[in-house]
């Protein structure tokens, strides 16, 4: 997905989906390095705007990319960014036996990503949050 300004709604559900599977399988199977999967390909999109999901998705879009609803990229990527975060931080506490840390971390990308699929997403509030925020201090200190 390199250097675009959109991705197509069904890549995005079927990363949402993907994340969804490998933490619920992790938890039912008790091997928490099936997590590495998800973070290794989330922190591929993050950082080289390459997820590997997505990438094998589109192989299997039935119209054109531009037919299907578009969800912004830059949005995507700050989402990849808090969930290459918490499964980063899951997988580090399952390595040092903190079982609460890691239930806690990867439990917060479950939450996160079943509730976009149910059509709220919390990261892109955040985002908007900060963003206002960030206008806010940027105007105030302009009419002082």
């Amino acid at each position: 997905m390199a250097f675009q300004h959109s991705i197509p709604k069904p890549l995005v559900d079927l990363n949402q989906w993907f994340i969804v599977s490998s933490v619920i399988l992790s938890w039912i199977l008790q091997l928490q390095w099936l997590l590495y999967i998800p973070f290794l390909a989330i922190l591929s999109g993050f950082l080289f705007n390459y997820n590997p999901i997505m990438k094998l998705g589109k192989k299997f879009l039935g119209k054109e990319a531009s037919a299907y609803q578009p969800e912004d990229a830059g949005q995507q990527r700050f989402n990849s960014g808090i969930a290459a975060f918490c499964l980063g931080a899951s997988l580090i506490s399952g390595f040092f036996q903190w079982t609460a840390g890691y239930f806690f971390f990867s439990g917060m990308v479950f939450l996160a990503a079943s509730i976009a699929l149910a059509g709220f997403c919390i990261g892109c509030f955040i985002r908007f949050q900060w963003h206002r925020l960030q206008y806010k201090y940027k105007y105030k200190f302009i009419k002082d």
